[in-house]
């Protein structure tokens, strides 16, 4: 995977396979430390001990359809690769948090990638979980953020599927707009 966001999308349908219900992706771009942080957490069933040693083996996965598992390797060696580093806390039958920390301005750092496209995404192709998403900016103008907690747009819908046409746009055009709204100088 070349894009953040592409690991981001990876993980966070990993946490829907986990049975995770409510799920929350964030990124944070710290352009006064020059740091770019991307988690996702979820209410998953969480790992157990032995499987949280070896998520990080290219060669293991608890996937039944192939016999890899690279996402979360080859993100923490993108993040290695460019001055950061990843993290994974997990509890059995609690959740599973995965962090990886980026040097903004590496010249090895990967490209974030379309994040409001993969928000997108999650939220109409899991409509059964509740998505969070949480996009901040701290530059010189200080701290902007937007978030998106779709319980209240799942609840002013009601049975109007998130695939309507017209949801989808409207959708699409807030979390661009979110987005937008945030990053003025940022560098992808």
């Amino acid at each position: 995977m070349r894009e953040i966001a592409l690991h981001l999308l990876d993980i966070a349908e990993n946490s829907v396979s986990a049975g995770g219900r409510n799920i929350r992706m964030d990124v944070l771009e710290n352009l006064q430390d020059d740091l770019l942080n991307v988690s996702v957490t979820d209410d998953g069933r969480g790992m157990d001990e032995e499987t949280a040693k070896r998520v990080l083996d290219p060669f293991y996965t608890t996937r039944t359809t192939r016999k890899v598992g690279l996402g979360i390797p080859l993100l923490k060696l993108a993040a290695e690769s460019s001055g950061g580093g990843l993290s994974l806390e997990t509890e059995s039958g609690k959740g599973t948090r995965i962090e990886a920390t980026f040097r903004h301005s590496h010249i090895d750092r990967m490209p974030l990638g379309d994040v409001g496209m993969t928000m997108l995404t999650l939220l109409v192709s899991y409509p059964h979980v509740n998505w969070t998403f949480h996009y901040e900016v701290n530059g010189k103008d200080g701290n902007r953020q937007f978030l998106l907690d779709d319980k209240e747009i799942k609840s002013a819908l009601g049975d109007v599927p998130l695939t309507e046409p017209d949801v989808l746009k409207f959708l699409r055009g807030m979390i661009e707009e979110g987005i937008a709204s945030v990053t003025p100088e940022t560098v992808a």
